[in-house]
């Protein structure tokens, strides 16, 4: 049985696929800005996605969270770490951010807990 990690990789895999199948230009130079975006520059890609996590828990979008969650973990962020991060969040985007905190926390559990 697939856990929450494996069926959110499969699903985005699946659906940017489709979508950059479509060969539209916008999306194309979209999708390529935000990976540009988050590359090593003056600020190492662990800041960058550290950063990118308080912007989705603000903004409350959780495949963002989870991306960028994932990514963190991939480039050593520690737990500690992941929790001042949200904590910032939760600060700046007050109670109504506590769901996706509580989702989050679950996902960085299952990070650390995979094999």
């Amino acid at each position: 049985m697939p856990n929450q990690i494996e069926e959110f990789n499969a699903y985005r895999k699946k659906m940017n696929e489709k979508i950059l199948g479509d060969d539209n230009k916008v999306i194309k130079r979209i999708f390529n800005l935000d990976t540009n975006a988050y590359a090593k520059g003056h600020l190492d890609v662990k800041t960058k996605e550290l950063l990118g996590l308080v912007a989705s828990a603000v903004l409350r979008c959780d495949d963002c969270v989870k991306y960028h969650l994932e990514t963190c973990y991939k480039e050593g962020a520690t737990k500690q770490e992941v929790m001042e991060t949200l904590s910032i969040a939760t600060l700046v985007g007050g109670t109504i951010v506590i769901p996706h905190l509580r989702r989050a926390y679950e996902f960085w559990e299952e990070l650390e807990n995979q094999k």
